[in-house]
Parts: C-alpha cells; structure tokens; sequence
C-alpha cells in the first residue's frame, strides 16, 4: 500500500508468517489514520482460527492513534475467538504512543519473536485451538 503524506510517499506493508500454526503479521512503515491494511490482514488471520497471532511492528517507522486503536480491536477480536494473542514492540516509535494511552498495561507486549512466540506456546492447548 502506498500513499502521499506531506508530498513524500508513505509505505505500508503487511504480510503473514506461520510458525508451528502461530500466525505472524509483519507490518512495515507508516501507520497513521489513512492505513487500513495491518488491521484488515490481522481480522483475516484471526477468521482462520489459528493456534495463536503475533502482530510484530519491528519495522514500523510511525505510529500514531490509529495503530493504538488497531491493536485494541485485534485484542478485542482475539480475546473473543479465544486466539492467544502478543505484539512484539521495541522501538519507542511504538512503545511511547502505547504508554502515553496506557495502552502498554492491556497488551501482551514483547521485544522479540522469539519472546513473543514463546508466551503464546505457553498457553494451554485448549485456548490455542
């Protein structure tokens, strides 16, 4: 997805990884209020029902309210399909809008994928599907 921001173009992605049945959205690039498609792919994976879902923003360059209010409706979806859920984040582009809403205290938030596919491992197999 590609769109113009102040004259320059911004760059979003999103694509998924399977690990072991835990589904991974890699997003990249600018996430701002005109960005759709990193909610609309998580909802998508969430609908299959996997064993678990890991949003990593590793590579996410902006994060403004909409992310924040992107990942409170995939918590939301996944706490309703019962989908073991996590988010790896790392750089204060993410973590600080996260912590400034308090955000941070709801989200099962990790710094690595390693971290993050661990925790959802852990979770009894009842719950993971």
């Amino acid at each position: 997805m590609s769109q113009q921001s102040g004259g320059s173009a911004a760059v979003l992605t999103a694509h998924t990884e399977v690990h072991d049945g835990i589904e991974v959205v890699v997003v990249a690039g600018e996430i701002d209020r005109m960005t759709d498609e990193p909610l609309g792919v998580a909802l998508d994976v969430l609908g299959r029902g996997p064993a678990g879902l890991v949003i990593d923003l590793g590579a996410v360059t902006f994060f403004g309210s909409a992310g924040v209010n992107m990942l409170v409706t995939v918590l939301r979806a996944a706490k309703a399909g019962e989908v073991p859920f996590a988010v790896i984040a790392q750089k204060p582009t993410v973590l600080r809008p996260l912590a400034i809403t308090g955000v941070d205290a709801v989200l099962p938030l990790h710094p690595d994928l390693a971290g993050a596919l661990a925790a959802l491992r852990s979770v009894p197999p009842q719950r993971r599907r």
